[in-house]
């Protein structure tokens, strides 16, 4: 992550992170867009990388480190927690079923 930031700051010593657009505008999706790309380029990244996919991981990261689904559908600003269920890379995890938290309940464990 320090190295994307890094990259995005070049070699200005101030000023804020994310520049606007030359035309003074403020900043739309297709400017975003193409600021992900430059700062994926910049920094090395080997592959396409979009602002959709900067939120896919950030969904997905925040799911695996274990955050509550609901907590992570809020982040994501997802109506209908099935949304967010589907970037969730360890559902079929069998630690995380809950008959397994009530086993291990009920065993005292």
């Amino acid at each position: 992550m320090l190295r994307v930031l890094e990259a995005c700051r070049g070699q200005r010593s101030d000023g804020p992170l994310v520049l606007r657009p030359t035309t003074g505008n403020p900043i739309d999706r297709r400017d975003v867009y193409r600021m992900v790309v430059r700062i994926a380029k910049v920094a090395g990244v080997p592959r396409h990388i979009s602002p959709h996919s900067l939120r896919h991981a950030a969904i997905t990261n925040a799911l695996d480190a274990g955050v509550p689904l609901r907590d992570a559908q809020i982040l994501a600003r997802h109506a209908d927690p099935r949304t967010t269920e589907h970037y969730d890379r360890a559902r079929g995890n069998l630690d995380r079923h809950g008959v397994h938290f009530l086993t291990a309940y009920v065993a005292g464990v």
